[in-house]
């Protein structure tokens, strides 16, 4: 077998694994106990308040599940006072729970599903938020985050949700809603926090998160990560990452302030594509495809001798901050990130006869992708009065150029002399040497096969160019000091342009489009009493085609659909677009300790891209999305905390176009009905704390003709956190307690991806 050399050089982090360990134990003794001192001695500078930028989406209190405030400026009003649905999963959150990824964080909040990728549709996350495809609308630190990858949150402070349409703060997309990361940046104040963790299936995992004050009003930070693993209950699939985050702070404390950040993440795993569904008959809404593994659901059907996934994260950020006076600031921020996939996976194909026959095709989904993102983004926000009365502000300008290359492997699989039936169906006679290994057994599959295939470079793809030019405004406008009028509209200039080309670099199609919308959002609140308010909202959105430049699902591609023959289809190329109507409610309780939300919601897609007949395609489709969320997060007692929520989504495909009528009425995919988590924790004792947590989520369909589903599932974890002293803990996290079977993604055919099978990780940390 030929296989290519790595794409994307990515070196062990067995050498960095090292050095954080190091750091952890040999720091311990001397030098660490004097930073701690040291830390002592400043407590007064430990406890002053940070300049705004810094303590935005900050927890109230240390150690608190509730969130006062969002990290952007362009939410003008506290969490209260904002008349739209966002869930912020704080610092003490993700540590109590034991995430380490962001798909890990979001199972916490429901409403929320993954997706699953392939070739076309690129590896990484794809969360679906209010069952609208998410993907491209993930954000760092206000800025959108081109690119699709598997974010690890090492370097991550909290995790903000907003839901219902979004692109009045975030630009095109955000159907269903959006996601902002906020990373750990450099402060005031001395602090060290390291620590490693062992766990079953091989877990290795070592972080470092060092704080230096270095002058009255500079300081550094550095985080560091290795991480090696397998996956519980699954064979041969292994991941194996490190990630290392600088950060720089200049003026603190002070009226203008610099910020350098540098964001770098490389991993090399074995992906894995999971079970293959089984052929249902008849394969209808009533009785879908599920997935299938023969008896033993372990079972993995790549190649250890093919598949590999590898990929790498650069992010650098330069922003400057300046009070012009107490109550105006502004700000820009300069950004510019690489995102590169490198990978050949295999997918456990239902398209060669297999499943039902006991056998299964093993296809090879390739990907070599590169996406380069330069972004600059201007702010100006504060507190102003207009005729007496007092608006808190934001307004801003962004231009972004992002530039997406995409090509693939050649995967030769017809090396072994066979009939022209066994080059369209996959058979049990064909498992093993009899199809070079292409075919393999539905029950007992060898991930060790001597595949005997070959691998070439193939050159031929896509390259997409994208400039926005973006105005935005936004205002919470005092009435009185019981209603308020939050207001937000945005203004977006997307040109966009492709090109494919052969494999000589020869360019064979070629197309462009430029969409210029609107977007906005709307809220009147009332509040009853200064910890709660009544409101009533409006929001919505547009997604040009397009819009994720190849970085993830485009249901309204720019360089259009083909038919049958290859002919390429006409489309007039018009923004989709999603409105939202919401009324809600949110309280602070026990003294501003806990905080309680419920929302009624309606989101419709209209202008939804749609194939009217063989020659060409209209905006003319409509879905909708409608139901109830639930949220509680914070301090019911002093030793109490409780981070929870339920979504009930209702959804429906209610025009799908000319060709798709039969389809009308369906469930959306990736949409449960019903969701539900429960995270809790209780402090025993000063130094013992248990917790736990319970996740439902419902039927999920991979499809909009519902021929394809995962069943429902609940997951329950637990955790215990002991203190040693102050400056050593332990905790234990024990995930998914009964082991149970569960699948996390549906993809629309061929495969589910399985969840992890119980995982015990035990984890010992270092704080000074």
């Amino acid at each position: 077998m030929s296989r290519p050399q790595p794409q994307l050089p990515v070196s062990s982090p067995r050498l960095l694994a090292s050095a954080i360990g190091v750091a952890i134990t040999a720091g311990s003794a001397g030098h660490m106990v004097f930073a701690a001192e040291k830390t002592d001695g400043k407590a007064s500078n430990n406890a002053i308040s940070l300049d705004a930028t810094s303590i935005t989406g900050e927890a109230r209190d240390a150690g608190s599940y509730q969130v006062e405030k969002a990290q952007s400026p362009k939410y003008t009003a506290p969490l209260v006072d904002t008349p739209r649905s966002i869930t912020v999963i704080p610092q003490q959150v993700l540590k109590d729970t034991g995430a380490l990824t962001m798909q890990d964080a979001l199972r916490t909040v429901p409403g929320i599903t993954f997706g699953a990728g392939e070739g076309g549709n690129p590896q990484g996350d794809r969360p679906f938020i209010r069952g609208f495809d998410a993907q491209g609308d993930t954000y760092l630190d206000g800025v959108r985050d081109t690119g699709s990858q598997s974010r690890e949150i090492f370097a991550v402070e909290s995790i903000e949700v907003s839901k219902g349409p979004n692109s009045a703060i975030g630009g095109r997309g955000a159907a269903g809603g959006s996601i902002n990361l906020v990373s750990k940046k450099a402060h005031l104040g001395d602090s060290f926090d390291g620590g490693f963790t062992w766990g079953s299936d091989q877990t290795q995992r070592y972080t470092l998160d060092g704080n230096y004050q270095f002058s009255d009003s500079a300081a550094g930070r550095l985080n560091l990560m290795s991480h090696e693993s397998n996956v519980a209950g699954r064979d041969s699939v292994d991941f194996d990452r490190w990630g290392i985050a600088p950060s720089l702070a200049f003026g603190l404390g002070t009226d203008t302030r610099v910020n350098l950040d540098y964001y770098h993440l490389e991993s090399n795993d074995t992906p894995d594509s999971g079970i293959p569904y089984q052929l249902s008959s008849p394969r209808t809404k009533s009785n879908p495809d599920k997935p299938y593994s023969g008896g033993d659901h372990s079972n993995f059907y790549g190649l250890t001798d093919r598949d590999f996934r590898k990929a790498r994260t650069d992010t650098a950020t330069f922003a400057i901050e300046h009070d012009l006076n107490d109550s105006l600031t502004i700000k820009n921020t300069l950004r510019h990130g690489t995102s590169m996939q490198d990978y050949i996976l295999t997918q456990p194909d239902d398209s060669k006869g297999n499943v039902n026959n006991g056998s299964v095709w093993r296809r090879a989904n390739t990907r070599v992708s590169n996406t380069e993102t330069t972004t600059n983004q201007t702010d100006l926000f504060g507190d102003v009065y207009i005729a007496g009365f007092k608006n808190s502000f934001a307004t801003g300008v962004e231009y972004s150029r992002e530039e997406s290359q995409k090509s693939s492997y050649n995967v030769n699989t017809d090396t072994t002399p066979r009939t022209a039936a066994a080059t369209t169906n996959c058979t049990p006679a064909l498992i093993g040497a009899g199809s070079g290994y292409n075919c393999t057994s539905l029950s007992n599959p060898s991930p060790n096969d001597p595949w005997t295939g070959a691998i070439s470079r193939n050159y031929a793809g896509t390259d997409t160019q994208a400039d926005t030019y973006a105005l935005y405004v936004f205002d919470t406008l005092e009435l009185s000091s019981q209603w308020l009028v939050n207001m937000g509209l945005r203004y977006d200039h997307f040109d966009t342009d492709y090109k494919t080309y052969n494999n000589a670099g020869t360019t064979t199609a070629k197309g462009s489009d430029i969409s210029e919308f609107v977007t906005g959002q709307f809220g009147i609140v009332y509040k009853p009493t200064e910890n709660g308010s009544l409101y009533a909202s409006y929001a919505t959105s547009a997604t040009p085609p397009g819009a994720t430049l190849g970085e993830g699902q485009e249901g309204n591609p720019l360089n259009g659909s083909t038919d049958r023959s290859g002919n390429l289809l006409s489309s007039d190329f018009e923004p989709e677009t999603t409105k939202n109507y919401e009324l809600g409610t949110k309280w602070d309780l026990m003294n501003d300790r806990l905080s309680l939300t419920a929302a009624l919601f309606r989101t419709e897609k209209e202008n939804a891209r749609v194939q009217v007949n063989t020659t060409s395609y209209e905006n003319a489709g409509k879905t909708r999305v409608q139901g109830v969320e639930l949220s509680a997060s914070g301090k019911v007692t002093d030793r109490w905390q409780v981070f929870a929520g339920y979504a009930y989504m209702d959804s429906e495909q209610v025009d799908g176009g000319p060709l798709n009528r039969a389809t009308d009425g369906n469930q959306l995919p990736n949409t449960p009905k019903n969701s539900a988590s429960l995270w809790t924790t209780y402090a025993v004792t000063p130094k013992l704390t248990l917790g736990g947590g319970a996740f439902y989520v419902d039927d999920v369909f991979g499809n909009v003709a519902n021929t394809t589903m995962v069943d429902s599932y609940v997951r329950y974890d637990a955790m215990a956190s002991y203190k040693l002293t102050k400056n050593v803990d332990l905790q234990l996290n024990l995930q998914n307690l009964t082991d149970e079977t569960y699948y996390d993604k549906a993809f629309s055919t061929h495969f589910a991806n399985q969840a992890p099978g119980r995982t015990a990780l035990l984890s010992t940390n270092f704080h000074f």
